[in-house]
């Protein structure tokens, strides 16, 4: 694990008198950004030092709370576990009302025992270091799609589409309209002014298939492991972004029952250490390699769909004739299936993942897209015929569509326990069986309350 030198504080110190307060913030095994607000004088400390936190940070529901399941609370007395800045995270967060600094920490390995394993990004660094012990170097892009909503409630008090610049709430999809992207400028041009501070490489904006909702990409990046860290920054400041707007960035899987679901594509491919593509083929369905790759994803897909959909509310996106897949599938230039190769000039070729929601984390998914790739490379495994035409009519293996059948699958895997972890899958396990057990004897069918404000 790489962490930060010094100097990288000196310099922002330097170059930003003007910064008072400092976000420091780790991600949880739900994705959520924990941490603290620190002062400015604190910060070289850090780089230095280190900075503990509570065992029991990784110990946390969606709503915060502890689980003592995971060993993590009062079994080891809630101990400080010490964490280090990840190199290229401080920067400026722009949308704040006065000048704050942003610093994404990590558990030391050693240090931060025994919360380390819990990390969800040491469990991705471990995943892509032996991708790279096999002389595979995973490239990777996060695109995800949100809801842009008003902090006011309709009349029955559920969430509703942001209004437009022209004071009109959306009502129809308008999937691609450019006049709905013109009235969403001011969130816009901060958005993309906020990741040019950042560093971010977002692209291109595309106005979804349901009112307020957006999906701006990403550019895919060398290194898997950088990808899926702006992946998870850019998730972060969309919603500070919003909320300096007086908006609500809602990044849950499926917010309204009756309109689109939100999902988080990831993009990978496989290059040597030059960085060639290795997937790279004039045959629209690719290497072998890149077949092999498939067949590794779907043969793991039920085991992992847990970490893919990591909510009650997640499976509700998998409608037919939704954009989201419904069955272990692939296709070219194919949108009705799970995993897609995308059409374009052979240097490019590559897999789209489309079966997670937004609301998982990317940190894990990742993690479990790569050791599903590294299982179907080792064993070429087939992933049968593509599908041409309309993948929601050919369907034959559906995916579970249930949090409890996800979940137990994930339990029972002895792929999960290899690839993840057995440490980390016990923590995971346990704080997503404590969510279940109170979403199902406290929430509900009014499930939409319980992850909008944490999605």
């Amino acid at each position: 694990m790489q962490f930060a030198d010094p100097q990288e504080a000196r310099d922002f110190l330097s170059a930003h008198p003007e910064v008072r307060s400092i976000e420091l913030m780790l991600i949880d095994a739900n994705g959520i950004p924990r941490g603290k607000l620190l002062h400015r004088d604190e910060l070289l400390a850090i780089y230095e030092n280190g900075r503990p936190l509570p065992s029991s940070i990784l110990a946390l529901t969606v709503q915060g709370e502890d689980v003592e399941a995971t060993g993590l609370v009062w079994e080891v007395a809630d101990a400080d576990c010490w964490t280090y800045p990840l190199p290229g995270s401080l920067t400026l967060q722009p949308w704040r009302s006065t000048p704050t600094g942003q610093l994404q920490v990590s558990m030391h390995p050693t240090q931060g025992l025994p919360a380390t394993p819990a990390d969800p990004r040491h469990t991705l660094v471990r995943v892509i270091d032996r991708l790279k012990a096999d002389g595979l170097h995973p490239v990777m892009a996060v695109e995800l799609e949100f809801y842009l909503l008003d902090k006011q409630r309709d009349a029955n008090g559920r969430p509703q589409p942001a209004l437009q610049m022209n004071g009109v709430r959306p009502q129809a999809p308008q999937v691609y309209g450019v006049y709905e992207l013109e009235q969403l400028q001011p969130f816009l041009d901060d958005l993309y002014a906020a990741c040019e501070t950042q560093g971010l490489p977002v692209r291109t904006a595309i106005s979804e298939y349901a009112p307020g909702q957006v999906e701006l990409t990403l550019e895919h990046r060398f290194d898997a492991l950088q990808a899926v860290d702006e992946g998870i920054r850019y998730k972060r400041l969309v919603k500070g972004v919003a909320n300096k707007h007086g908006l609500q960035a809602c990044f849950m899987a499926k917010p309204f029952g009756d309109l689109a679901g939100s999902g988080m594509h990831m993009h990978v491919s496989l290059a040597d250490a030059e960085g060639n593509n290795l997937m790279a083929s004039e045959d629209p369905q690719g290497t072998p390699l890149l077949r092999h790759a498939i067949g590794g994803m779907m043969t793991t897909l039920n085991d992992a769909l847990a970490i893919f959909c990591p909510n009650a509310n997640s499976f509700r996106r998998f409608q037919a004739n939704s954009y989201a897949p419904l069955a272990k599938s692939w296709g070219v230039n194919n949108r009705t299936v799970s995993f897609r190769v995308p059409g374009g000039p052979a240097k490019s070729r590559h897999i789209e993942h489309r079966i997670c929601g937004a609301d998982a984390n990317p940190y894990l998914a990742a993690a479990a897209i790569l050791a599903g790739i590294h299982k179907g490379i080792r064993e070429q495994v087939d992933p049968g015929l593509a599908i041409i035409g309309n993948g929601y009519e050919q369907a034959t293996e559906f995916l579970p569509t249930d949090w409890l059948t996800a979940l137990r699958s994930l339990e029972q895997s002895d792929w999960a326990r290899e690839a993840l972890g057995e440490d980390f899958l016990k923590v995971f396990l346990a704080i997503k069986w404590t969510e279940y057990r109170q979403f199902m004897g406290e929430v509900g069918e009014q499930d939409w309350r319980w992850y909008l404000n944490h999605a």
